[in-house]
Formats: structure tokens, C-alpha cells, sequence
């Protein structure tokens, strides 16, 4: 058959309600950062079920948290879990990596319709749940793009490999775990949710904590304290203006076009023990980008030195510290041979040449770019649901993402 042939045969192939039922059977599987082992293990069961080989790794977290580049967390976890799932009887070509991570965060405390954040359900097109958009859903469109590709028997020119990983949330720490037990990657394709544009750039995003000291005192003589809240508020505001600074000038072209590429946000304040006494101590946490082309070193010292610039005589400096996951940024050449075929495959799926873009949230893609492998993202409508109530994403998303693996992985050649 040829290449065209080839494709309309595995697209033919590509069994549409077996691939929503089986991204509903994840979404079911509760599976917050930490505690994965039970999606992986069905994903891997899928996989088999499917025709494929699958492979569940158990990585070693000692050697992984010894690591000179160890990516950070924040969930805690005692066991960390990957599968692999490849095509029988192909091993020839370039290697492509299909990476997607199955940890999702918690339910939240809003309400959800359709039976809660597990419950799988179809509705009127959609599948909701938690998971659904970010990201079993795509995770479940390459395994049956994959399944549908091996089922008319069609040799790939290339070698495809999807990942199915833990810890994304927290810091990446599943996709580092596999890529340093195998990097041997020609390029890679991270389905998460982007509207269907080409993702080539992404920020990066560490996070942060500093304790404000003040002096206690009774509320009644509190001009003998120093209040900690007060201290505070002009850091608070000196991270506003280092935000409005750093979105002021953003030279790299994909990121350029967002609304706001990159954002500072203080997620938590906590402070005082009694409303009739002066507070002596405030913690506050919080998340900054990392610009693309920046370090994480030297994005953490630029937020240290806008905290520095607005802390006053009235007490000790700030105390601050960096924990959880560290994202650096990534960007991959839009204009490679990998990044043009993806555009080409989207512009045929969608009838329409796919944008170029950049995003502001922090991904596994910067490390496949770490080491040298061209990395795009790529996936369905739906990310501003993410992590919020009644997250969900459109089933005929699902199944043109599935479409474009297949003919990604049916085009990508030496």
C-alpha cells in the first residue's frame, strides 16, 4: 500500500468507541500525584488488550532524588511507576516518543455534575472527569492510534513508543525516571491539551516560600509590634511589578503572542494566631515563570531580588526558599524537519494550517529538549478546564488526536 493507502487503512481501523471507553476506564482510576500505580498498571492492561506489548517500570526513587538534575516534587510518594507500550515486531527507524502522563491533581472542593471527578461519564459528546482533558484522554488516543496502525498490520518506517508516566504535576519526575533509563529518542510528541496548535515553546515555573518576621504585641499597644502583614504587602506588590516587568518585553515570537506569557502568583497567605495580637510571622507561597531562555537559577534570583528590593528595616529579611517541582522552559526549533511534519499532519486532520504557539504553564517537554530531542505539543481543546470542576474533553478531539499520531507515526522518516 502506499503511505496514503497506508494511513486511510489505519484510520479506517481506529475503533472510536473502544478509544472513549477506554480513556473513561482512566478517568475512573483515581490517580492524584503519588499514588498512580493502579492507571498504570490499567494502561498497561489496555495495551495488551489492544495487541500491543506493554512494559510497567518500577524506577528507583533514591538513585532518581540523588540526581544532579533530580526535577524537584511536591507530592510525597514512596514508589514511582511508567509504562511502556510499542507496537509488536517493529524496531526499525527512527525513534519517536508519544509522552503522556496519567497523575492528575485532586478533586477540588467545588461540585461536580455527572457522578463527581471519577466518574467517567459520556455526555452529549463530552467525557468528563478528572484527567479527561490533562491528560488520560490524549494517553488514550496514542495507545489506540498505535492499536489501530498495528491491526491492518502496517509496518511504520519509524519506532513508536508510547510513555505513560507519573509525577507530571509535581515536577516531572516519571518522564525524567524514563528518559534515564532510555534517552535513545529521535523526537518526541506530548499530546496535552493545546487547540490543536503546535506548541514549540513553554515557559517554565518554580515555586516558592518566604517567612516574613515581625513582633508580636497586644492588639491594644500594637505600636510596640511590628505586624508581619504589613511587611508583607509591599513584597506582595513589588511581585506584581516584577510580573508587569517581565511580560513587558518578551522577545521569543511564540511566546510573545499571550496574553500574559509570564505570570507570578502568591497561592497562599498565612498569618497570625489571634485577631487581638500583633502577627509575628507570615508565610506566603507562591509560583514565578521562567522566561524562555532563562535559567532556573536565574529566575529564582530575580524573584529573590524583587522580594529584597521591598523588605524593610522593621525586621529580618526574608526567609525565602525554593521547593517542589522546577520547570525550566524549553523551546524546540519551529522550523525543524520534526515541528514541520506535525504541521503538516495537524493542517490535514483540521483542513486549515495549525498555529504556532507558546505556553504559559511548565510541561514534560523541556526535558526530552534537555537532551537534544525535538519535542512538540500537540492535543485537544479543553486546557482552561484543567484542573478545575467538571474538567472534560470533547470524545471527536479525541479521535482526530488519534488520527494525527496515526499519520505522525506513519510520516516520520530518517
Amino acid at each position: 500500500m502506499s503511505g496514503t493507502a497506508e494511513e486511510a487503512a489505519a484510520v479506517a481501523a481506529l475503533d472510536r468507541a473502544a478509544l472513549a471507553a477506554d480513556a473513561a476506564a482512566l478517568v475512573r482510576v483515581p490517580s492524584v500525584t503519588g499514588d498512580e500505580r493502579e492507571v498504570i498498571e490499567l494502561l498497561a492492561a489496555i495495551a495488551r488488550a489492544r495487541g500491543l506489548d506493554a512494559a510497567v517500570d518500577e524506577h528507583d526513587l533514591t538513585a532518581l532524588r540523588a540526581h544532579d538534575d533530580h526535577p524537584g516534587e511536591e507530592a510525597p510518594r514512596e514508589q514511582l511507576f511508567g509504562v511502556r507500550a510499542t507496537m509488536p515486531g517493529v524496531g526499525a527507524g527512527p525513534r519517536l516518543a508519544i509522552d503522556g502522563h496519567l497523575d492528575v491533581v485532586a478533586p477540588g472542593h467545588d461540585a461536580w455534575t455527572h457522578g463527581g471527578a471519577w466518574s467517567g461519564v459520556v455526555d452529549d459528546g463530552f467525557l468528563y472527569g478528572r484527567g479527561s482533558v490533562d491528560m488520560k484522554g490524549s494517553v488514550a488516543a496514542a495507545l489506540h492510534a498505535l492499536a489501530a496502525i498495528a491491526t491492518v498490520g502496517v509496518v511504520p518506517p519509524c519506532t513508536p513508543t508510547l510513555l505513560g508516566v507519573a509525577s507530571e504535576e509535581d515536577g516531572g519526575l516519571g518522564t525524567f525516571a524514563a528518559l534515564a533509563a532510555d534517552a535513545g529518542y529521535d523526537a518526541c510528541l506530548i499530546p496535552e491539551a493545546t487547540g490543536f496548535d503546535v506548541v514549540c515553546a513553554q515557559a517554565g515555573a518554580i515555586t516558592f516560600r518566604g517567612v516574613v518576621r515581625g513582633r508580636s504585641a497586644h492588639a491594644a499597644h500594637r505600636l510596640e509590634g511590628v505586624s508581619a502583614i504589613d511587611r508583607y504587602l509591599p513584597i506582595h506588590a513589588a511581585l506584581h511589578e516584577y510580573e508587569t516587568r517581565v511580560n513587558e518585553t518578551v522577545t521569543q515570537p511564540l511566546m510573545a503572542g499571550l496574553e500574559l506569557p509570564y505570570p507570578v502568583l502568591v497561592g497562599q497567605v498565612h498569618a497570625g494566631e489571634w485577631s487581638s495580637q500583633v502577627p509575628d510571622r507570615l508565610l506566603f507561597e507562591g509560583r514565578a515563570p521562567v522566561r524562555v531562555g532563562e535559567t532556573i537559577a536565574e529566575a529564582r534570583a530575580a524573584v529573590e531580588a524583587a522580594i529584597a528590593s521591598a523588605t524593610d528595616t522593621e525586621g529580618p529579611a526574608v526567609e525565602v526558599t525554593w521547593s517542589g517541582g522546577s520547570f525550566a522552559s524549553a523551546v524546540t526549533d519551529a522550523e525543524g524537519p520534526f515541528p514541520l511534519l506535525v504541521r503538516e499532519v495537524v493542517g490535514d486532520e483540521m483542513g486549515t494550517p495549525p498555529a504556532l504557539a507558546g505556553v504559559p504553564w511548565g510541561a514534560d517537554m523541556r526535558l526530552f529538549c534537555a537532551r537534544g530531542i525535538p519535542t512538540v505539543m500537540v492535543g485537544p481543546h479543553g486546557i482552561e478546564r484543567a484542573h478545575a470542576a467538571d474538567e472534560r474533553v470533547a470524545v471527536e478531539d479525541l479521535e482526530a488526536l488519534a488520527r494525527i499520531i496515526i499519520r505522525v507515526v506513519l510520516r516520520f522518516r530518517p
